[in-house]
């Protein structure tokens, strides 16, 4: 069966996470992406270990499996030649080099779109390619910090603790997602109007969007978000609470959840206490309802207040690891991991789920310059004809 994209052709001239795992999802919807990286080196993140895999770093693997690899040194003339000829006729190109450099070597957007009016030419940096942040280079940690998101994470202000980065890069996987959004739409204008069109995305910008609430306080009440640990600041209880035997992730979302947890609690007058009776006066009296709801879990297991609640529609769970995490997921039937060949680690399943185009071919990322031969005879065979 066909899958969203079969027939697209993907140029891909990105390194590192965001745009890798772009085209790595645009890989998993049935786009052919060509990959192209130096030759001996290959993209940075083969190179970022521990941890390995036989044939490399297990972050590389993260960002490039149903992919083919071409290695190009596009200082070189006849390279350069083959790397022009991908862009001519690739549907999509995408790159996050620093902005001008791909224009040195012919294949900036408008060089691109002169000799391939349709081509979705998309563009990935860390500030935005023009003006004062054209020449910053964007990495995660860096944009987490400066956009703000390390403010809002790590323990409570005035608790000792510093800011603190997310556990994962998660400003690049928001970017990547980005960017595979404005490439889709793209793609989509393109039947109608035959054209295509240059689409840009960088780290700043994206985060800032996925700030989501915490930006729209900022921009309602002119004061930047405090760290809070792991308490919401609009919602309560929304957080850990001790038990008997460690700690509970409590999501009491409104009034009625709040209801049920004190009922099951043994004590349903807490949801009938003035302090506690709405989410706004729980967020204003958290301190004191934290430790009424902590004496009261005090008595019994996280476990086993996990069952109680989740029986009663009260959301709440188990800190777990990474581990717990797919375990978690398997059972829930989610299967959240697919094998891509033998002796090459499993990936993970791509979350979307189709009815009519179901994802089913998972390829292990390539080895560099796997496919060069290949590649570079179908161009000039292209070519000629």
């Amino acid at each position: 069966m066909p899958l969203p994209l079969d027939g697209v052709l993907v140029a891909d001239f990105s390194r590192v996470l965001a745009g890798p795992l772009a085209t790595s999802m645009l890989a998993d919807l049935g786009a052919r992406v060509i990959k192209v990286e130096r030759p001996g080196t290959g993209d940075d993140t083969r190179s970022w270990g521990p941890p390995w895999a036989a044939d490399g770093a297990s972050y590389f693997h993260s960002a490039n499996r149903n992919k083919e690899s071409l290695t190009l040194d596009l200082a070189d003339h006849r390279d350069r030649a083959v790397a022009q000829e991908l862009a001519r006729r690739a549907d999509v190109v995408v790159e996050n080099f620093r902005a001008g450099t791909l224009d040195r070597y012919d294949l900036g957007y408008e060089q691109v779109r002169a000799g391939n009016e349709g081509v979705v030419y998309c563009s990935i940096s860390g500030f935005g390619s023009t003006g004062a942040g054209a020449d910053l280079p964007g990495y995660d940690f860096l944009v987490q910090a400066v956009g703000g998101l390390m403010s809002v994470t790590g323990a409570a202000s005035g608790s000792g603790a510093g800011p603190t980065k997310v556990g994962v890069a998660l400003v690049d996987v928001l970017t990547s997602k980005d960017a595979a959004i404005g490439i889709l739409a793209s793609l989509i204008a393109r039947t109608t109007t035959g054209k295509g069109q240059r689409v840009e995305a960088n780290l700043l910008s994206s985060l800032l969007a996925s700030l989501v609430n915490q930006a729209s306080a900022f921009l309602t009440t002119g004061d930047s978000p405090r760290r809070m640990g792991n308490a919401h600041p609009s919602i309560a209880p929304y957080e850990l609470l001790r038990c008997a035997d460690g700690e509970l992730a409590m999501a009491c979302g409104n009034d009625g959840q709040f209801r049920k947890l004190a009922a099951a609690t043994g004590d349903v007058s807490l949801a009938d206490d003035e302090r506690f009776a709405t989410n706004a006066s729980r967020v204003m009296n958290r301190e004191v309802l934290v430790a009424e709801l902590e004496r009261r879990l005090a008595d019994d297991t996280v476990d086993r207040w996990v069952d109680r609640f989740s029986s009663i529609g009260v959301p709440a769970g188990k800190v777990g690891s990474i581990e717990d995490g797919f375990a978690l997921a398997q059972r829930l039937g989610l299967e959240p991991s697919v094998p891509v060949g033998e002796d090459v680690p499993a990936q993970v399943r791509n979350p979307l789920t189709f009815s009519e185009t179901p994802i089913t071919n998972y390829v292990a990322p390539p080895r560099l310059g796997q496919d060069s031969d290949d590649i570079r005879r179908w161009l000039h065979e292209e070519r000629i004809r």
